[in-house]
């Protein structure tokens, strides 16, 4: 399923962090993926839908070299991803082999993926950040994926960093991490996010200017008032 790309603009300005204040309001507290950090500093805010995959443990009699042909393979996972998605790999947290290296990521750019979160670790760092695919991980490892880890299926319901992640969740991902928007949620999270994302640049905009912050952040009836104000200016 292809998004939007009103949505995709929208929640482009939309930071993580408000993110998750939004989805606490709404009840879900279990969204920022721990551990996923950006491979390479400054990497721009990426939002597309969740392309899962999923490994468990090796298993010596098939986690081998020879899997990688496999018909169901890491490699014939990338050949499914659509355009524009995110890959959402479960690693189980492993951090001893690396479960993409600089080719995979390649061929994931080359497709038009819009990046990589996961759980666990890359190898061929170098070649990873020269292929220009936006990676969250937990760093970098020299064995293969073989060596810890078996690939076993993609497009299901995986847990990556302890959060349930669904096919076509919507993920965005920035300097402080990745969040999955459940899809069902989508359209409400988009405008109370965009709207508080407005607020919050009212706010640090009175800040600049020395107000201080109790009946400000949060806003009282009366700042409030000047806020819809203030909105009204902006069309």
């Amino acid at each position: 399923m292809i998004l939007d790309a009103k949505i995709v603009a929208a929640l482009s300005g939309v930071s993580t962090a408000t993110l998750t204040t939004v989805l606490l309001k709404k009840g879900l507290r279990n969204v920022w993926m721990r551990g996923t950090k950006p491979l390479r500093d400054g990497q721009p805010r990426l939002v597309g839908r969740a392309f899962t995959l999923r490994f468990v443990p090796a298993r010596e009699d098939l986690a081998t070299p020879e899997s990688w042909s496999s018909p169901k393979s890491t490699r014939a996972a990338i050949e499914a991803m659509p355009a524009g998605c995110i890959a959402v790999v479960d690693a189980m947290g492993v951090t001893d082999a690396g479960i993409f290296g600089d080719i995979l990521c390649a061929r994931m750019k080359h497709r038009g993926v819009a990046g990589l979160v996961t759980d666990g670790v890359v190898r061929d760092v170098g070649g990873v950040l020269a292929c220009g695919l936006p990676v969250w991980c937990q760093g970098a490892a020299a064995p293969p994926s073989v060596g810890g880890l078996m690939f076993v299926n993609w497009q299901e319901p995986i847990g990556c960093s302890g959060v349930a992640v669904f096919p076509d969740d919507v993920v965005v991902v920035d300097q402080d991490g990745a969040v999955v928007i459940p899809q069902a949620l989508l359209d409400a999270v988009v405008k109370q996010a965009v709207e508080q994302e407005h607020m919050e640049t009212w706010i640090m905009g009175e800040v600049d200017k020395g107000a201080s912050l109790p009946g400000l952040y949060p806003p009282n009836v009366e700042n409030k008032a000047r806020y819809e104000a203030w909105r009204k200016t902006q069309g």
